[in-house]
């Protein structure tokens, strides 16, 4: 017979799962309609544009469910997003700097490179968090099995372009970090108070640069509906949901529960830009779905 417990175990694994796996596709989707825009703005512009529409989305989200609050529920800690204790501003403010930083690196990525190769090599940052967290050997064998799908999905027959690979490994750099530091800020920060803030402060920081290099066409209806978009489904949506995930399980379960994302990334770029998949392509991405389904049993 089935203890209780251990369902109830069970069934949260999977919510988690699922939180992080919808948060995968959503980002992935969102990426791919940005780069369709790469030719009418600069990737900053792209994403200023994103970190913005993010910003205000969560601002009004968190305006309503403020609103919602008696004046008896509210707490001193939980009633403004800027009403912080001195410990938790350093969890918020490192958390910024890795998201923005995440962010930006991956577009100029992105204006360089495939998608798929693009996410492959920026996959390389959560990869390390998993390593060097793992305690268990089996979570070693699942990490290499990811390595070696990145691998296969990364052989290219054509020249990359040195500075993208540069922006990307800087994003999966920043990715690392962002796996880190959203676990402690979920903790110390309630709700989405430490996404609204960290998408508003990188909003304000390439305000300026954003602005400048996009023109007058940044302000055009198709561009702004496109940043719009952007922003809730590679911002809002995926990383609230990772927030919540990250809050029950340890970030290097993350970090290896993330390997499907080339694989992902891949598939958005056939659907959308029509980037073909190879035989190559189709096997990495067997090898980093299994590494995801075996992390997950393993977790």
């Amino acid at each position: 017979m089935t203890h209780p417990a251990s369902t109830t175990q069970r069934a949260q694994a999977n919510r988690t799962l699922w939180l992080v796996l919808a948060g995968i596709a959503s980002v992935q989707f969102g990426a791919a309609i940005a780069k369709t825009v790469f030719g009418q703005v600069t990737p900053t512009s792209m994403t200023w544009l994103r970190l913005a529409s993010a910003s205000a989305a969560l601002l009004v989200i968190w305006s309503i469910r403020r609103a919602r609050r008696t004046p008896a529920a509210r707490t001193p800690a939980a009633s403004t997003p800027t009403n912080r204790t001195p410990r938790s501003w350093p969890d918020g403010i490192a958390y910024a700097l890795c998201l923005v930083g995440m962010n930006w690196c991956i577009y100029e990525a992105f204006y360089r490179l495939p998608l798929g190769i693009a996410v492959t090599l920026e996959f390389l940052g959560p990869l390390t968090v998993s390593v060097v967290g793992s305690r268990r050997a089996r979570d070693v064998v699942w990490a290499l099995l990811a390595l070696a799908g990145v691998a296969l999905l990364g052989v290219t027959p054509t020249s990359l372009d040195p500075v993208g690979v540069a922006f990307a490994l800087a994003a999966g750099a920043c990715w690392g970090g962002y796996i880190v530091t959203t676990a402690r800020a979920g903790r110390s920060w309630p709700g989405l108070d430490a996404l609204t803030f960290a998408c508003t402060f990188g909003a304000v920081v390439l305000a300026v640069p954003g602005i400048l290099q996009g023109g007058a066409t940044l302000w055009r209806l198709d561009v702004l509906l496109a940043g719009a978009g952007v922003g809730l489904l590679s911002s809002v949506i995926p990383y609230s949901l990772e927030m919540r995930a990250l809050k029950s399980i340890p970030p290097r379960v993350f970090g290896i529960l993330m390997s499907a994302e080339p694989a992902v990334a891949a598939l958005m770029a056939f659907l959308v830009l029509r980037e073909a998949l190879s035989a190559t392509d189709l096997l990495a991405m067997g090898c980093v779905i299994a590494a995801t389904i075996g992390a997950t049993r393993s977790a």
